[in-house]
C-alpha cells in the first residue's frame, strides 16, 4: 500500500523544476504520480484509492493508463460535472487567493483550480475499469441545499449511467467518509484487491478480516464499548452486496454479545435482506426481549407475522 502526497501537501515538497504557476496544473500532478509509481517499481495492477479533490487524480490517472489500473474506489470525489461556469463564478467571489501562503500545494491548487475543473469537465472513467462510488447521504451540510442537492444527484447519476462504477451510499458519514465510517472503505478496498486473488487466496483474506473483526469486538467488550465495530463491519458488507460474509459478520456479533438487542436486531434485518423470514423473526423477537423499547424492531416483527 501507497499513501501518496501531492507535491506542496503533507510530506511532499513543491517541485523545485516548476517555475510558474500554470506549471502546477493537474495535468503536472498526474506526471508526478506515474513517475513516483514507476520509481518505486510500479507498473501495473493498481488499485487506486482517493478522496474529494484527490478522485480526479483517479479519473486522469486511469484515463491515461487504462491497461495499469484494475479497480478504483472514489470516496465522495468531487464530480467532473459539478463545476460549471455559474459555480466557478460564485467561488471566485468567496475565496480570495491572496490569503493563501505562497509558495504552497494549497496556492497552486486554487490558483489553477477552475482551468482544472474546465479541463476535467464531461471525463468519464474508462469502462473496462470498476468503480466503487462511495458517497455520503448529504456530503456538504452547511453547503446552500442546491449545491448540496446537486452535488448528491451527480454522484447517483454516476452508478446509474455507468454499468463499471457501482454507487455505496455512507449512511451517517460527511463528506470525509474515511474518518465517520473507516470499515466500509477498508472493505471496499479489501474487496477490489481480493478480487485480483485465486480463490483460495481469497478465503484466507477473508479469515484474516474475520478475525481482524473479532478481535475488534472483543477488544471493544473489555472496553465497556458496544458492539458496534464489528455491527459497522457487517453494514458495509451489505452495502457492498456482499451478503454471505455480511450474515457471518451479523452471526459472530450476537455470539460475542449475547446480551447486545442490537447485534439481533442488525442480524434480523440481514437475515430478512436473503429473504431469511423465519430466522429473521427469531432474531427480532430475542431483540425485543432484551430490549423491550425496540419499537422499531416491533413494527418490523408485527409486520412480518401479518404476512
Amino acid at each position: 500500500m501507497i499513501t501518496y502526497d501531492r507535491s506542496g501537501f503533507g510530506k511532499s515538497e513543491l517541485n523545485p523544476d516548476l517555475k510558474k504557476e500554470t506549471d502546477f496544473g493537474i495535468e503536472n500532478g498526474i506526471k508526478e504520480l506515474e513517475i513516483g509509481l514507476t520509481k518505486l517499481g510500479y507498473d501495473g495492477q493498481i488499485i487506486l484509492v482517493s478522496h474529494s479533490y484527490g478522485g480526479l487524480y483517479n479519473m486522469l490517472y486511469a484515463r491515461k493508463y487504462p491497461e495499469k489500473v484494475i479497480s478504483v474506489v472514489s470516496i465522495d470525489a468531487t464530480p467532473s460535472e459539478f463545476w460549471n461556469e455559474e459555480l466557478l463564478s460564485m467561488r471566485d467571489m468567496n475565496v480570495d487567493i491572496t490569503t493563501i501562503p505562497k509558495p504552497s500545494g494549497d496556492y497552486y491548487m486554487n490558483y489553477n483550480y477552475n482551468a482544472t475543473m474546465r479541463y476535467v469537465r464531461g471525463m468519464k472513467f474508462p469502462e473496462n475499469i470498476p468503480v466503487t462510488n462511495i458517497f455520503p447521504e448529504n456530503s456538504f451540510p452547511d453547503f446552500p441545499e442546491i449545491l448540496s442537492t446537486r452535488w448528491r444527484r451527480l454522484q447517483e447519476e454516476l452508478g446509474e449511467k455507468n454499468e463499471n462504477i457501482h454507487n455505496v451510499i455512507a449512511k451517517n458519514s460527511g463528506h470525509a467518509v474515511f474518518q465517520d465510517n473507516p470499515t466500509l472503505i477498508i472493505n471496499s478496498v479489501i474487496k477490489a484487491y481480493a478480487k485480483t486473488l485465486d480463490k483460495n487466496k481469497q478465503i484466507n483474506l477473508l479469515t484474516k478480516v474475520l478475525c481482524n473483526a473479532i478481535d475488534l469486538s472483543i477488544q471493544s467488550k473489555y472496553n465497556n464499548r458496544t458492539a458496534h465495530d464489528i455491527n459497522t463491519l457487517g453494514y458495509s458488507l451489505m452495502a457492498n452486496q456482499d451478503m454471505d460474509n455480511a450474515l457471518v459478520i451479523f452471526k459472530a456479533a450476537t455470539l460475542l454479545f449475547p446480551q447486545n438487542p442490537n447485534a439481533y436486531d442488525s442480524y434480523g434485518e440481514a437475515l430478512l435482506a436473503v429473504d431469511k423470514k423465519e430466522e429473521a423473526i427469531k432474531m427480532y423477537e430475542k431483540s425485543i426481549e432484551l430490549n423491550p423499547e425496540n419499537d422499531h424492531g416491533k413494527s418490523i416483527l408485527e409486520e412480518l407475522k401479518r404476512k
